[in-house]
């Protein structure tokens, strides 16, 4: 991990990288995954996405010319000239404060500017004062995952089977044909246990079919009975917006998010079609992926509790939590938020509900002493209109995100959007106002009907990273009060 010096000294030419890169990878938006039109319209038609990017290791890669350490020491400004100037909050306060009275952003936005490496609020107006945040609350539901979980925690989704005269397979010498066919009559149970991945789709569902298959046929097993397990989640399914298609039901196991249309088979995030049973959908998947290899099955499958002493067949994992926060924020995924949250509920023996994950969730981040008075997390998508968070609290989330002594927290920061390039704010900072923002702005949009929110990182002036949060609620209307936060957050890269 790079020193603070270093970092902000670079970060200019990284968004320059990335700028360069944009062109090589394919990534869409923006729909800020249809929050505010589910709410109106249950979400009809929009945009589809692209997925996060993120590349892999290069093991080839050369190792750094031996003078490239000496080049930079050159290079490197005293550390005084990487202070924040003397006049910048007078300097902020001059130039967001009139644009912060913008109408287009309701009659009393928040907002927060802070210096990451001091921690010193440059610019605070309302700052401390709890709002609804939208989506932008996908920050919280990352810092909380990856300080619970670990940024290398994979979630799995397994296949057990307590029935053993599978493995049995030469017999009592006195056994009798007919002994056999009764035997080959009763098929073996099995159980598809779902531990909460909301990234499982039918490519790794066939492999873990294959796996199920092969150890089936390992024990003698050519007939089954499926079994799905959803014990792991408690509590109500539904999101308390109620059915639309930026969420499916929220279930410990589903395949492509429950989608219904092609959406599944490329990538994720923005509306799509929802299935009501997106459980009950991933089990018939399993079940045919069976049939597929040579199995029977006996009838169609039926949910039922894993019994407790089951051997495991298969498994198949997640990503880590650090590239599902990476996707939730780039795409504003709400199914993998609630995923997360359910995720650190779990971790700390709380029920894996929608009240047991604000618990959980508020816990960790009041553990990690970040300022959490009056926060509401009632879900981790930030659909839930009672939600409640301040500017203040965005801001020191991302600051610890960027602490150089907290590297797990990193991808909150690397997850998010880079404006005008990468998932919900590919289409944003066009205008006149708000172009010096574009590749230089990382932030994680909000939109909820009269809510628009945006919460971010930029190089500011003195080459300080500033963390930024700007909140508003009873706004006009969703595009105009977009354009204010987006001119809002570019004076700061200017």
């Amino acid at each position: 991990m790079l020193e603070p010096k270093v970092w902000q000294l670079t970060a200019g030419s990284a968004v320059l990288g990335l700028v360069l890169a944009a062109g090589a990878v394919a990534l869409a938006g923006p729909w800020d995954s249809g929050q505010r039109k589910a709410e109106r319209d249950w979400a009809a038609a929009q945009g589809r996405t692209g997925g996060a990017h993120h590349p892999g290791g290069h093991p080839g890669k050369p190792a750094p010319a031996p003078s490239a350490a000496g080049v930079l020491d050159e290079l490197a400004p005293p550390v005084e000239s990487l202070s924040a100037p003397a006049d910048l909050p007078a300097g902020l306060r001059k130039t967001l404060g009139p644009l912060l009275e913008s109408p287009d952003l309701g009659p009393a936005p928040s907002a927060s500017v802070v210096d990451v490496a001091t921690g010193e609020q440059l610019f605070g107006e309302r700052a401390d004062r709890p709002m609804a945040p939208a989506s932008t609350i996908k920050i919280a539901t990352a810092v909380a995952a990856l300080s619970a979980l670990g940024p290398d925690h994979r979630i799995g989704t397994t296949v057990v089977t307590a029935d053993d005269k599978g493995d049995d397979k030469g017999g009592d010498e006195g056994d009798s044909e007919g002994d056999d066919k009764a035997k080959g009559d009763d098929p073996t149970e099995i159980t598809l246990v779902g531990g909460g991945d909301a990234t499982l789709d039918r490519k790794r569902l066939r492999a873990l079919a294959e796996d199920t298959a092969r150890a089936l046929r390992d024990r003698g097993v050519h007939e089954v009975a499926v079994r799905f397990d959803v014990s792991l989640y408690s509590g109500p399914r539904e999101h308390p917006i109620g059915p639309n298609d930026n969420i499916a039901p929220v279930t410990a196991l589903m395949n492509g998010q429950g989608r219904l249309d092609d959406s599944a088979r490329d990538s994720f995030g923005g509306p799509a079609p929802r299935s009501g049973d997106p459980a009950g959908d991933a089990a018939d998947v399993f079940a045919d992926l069976l049939r597929e290899r040579g199995l029977k099955t006996s009838g169609p499958p039926a949910m039922r509790k894993a019994p407790k002493d089951a051997d495991r067949l298969a498994v198949t994992y997640s990503r880590p939590v650090s590239a599902l926060v990476e996707r939730m924020l780039t795409n504003s995924d709400n199914d993998i938020a609630e995923s997360l949250v359910r995720q650190t509920a779990i971790k700390a023996g709380r029920p894996a509900s929608f009240a047991g994950a604000q618990q959980a969730v508020q816990a960790e981040l009041k553990e990690q002493k970040l300022p959490v008075g009056g926060a509401l997390l009632r879900d981790g998508s930030g659909l839930n209109r009672h939600d409640r968070i301040t500017s203040g609290l965005l801001t020191a989330l991302l600051a610890r995100a960027a602490d150089p002594g907290r590297p797990e927290l990193r991808p909150v920061l690397t997850g998010l959007p880079v404006a005008g390039f990468s998932g919900t704010l590919q289409g944003r900072y066009t205008d006149a106002d708000a172009i010096t923002g574009s590749g230089m702005i990382r932030a994680k949009t909000g939109t909820l009907t009269g809510v628009n929110s945006l919460a971010g990182t930029v190089v500011g002036p003195g080459g300080r990273l500033l963390a930024f949060a700007f909140l508003a609620e009873k706004a006009p209307g969703p595009d105009t009060a977009q354009r204010a936060l987006d001119h809002l957050s570019a004076e700061l890269a200017s």
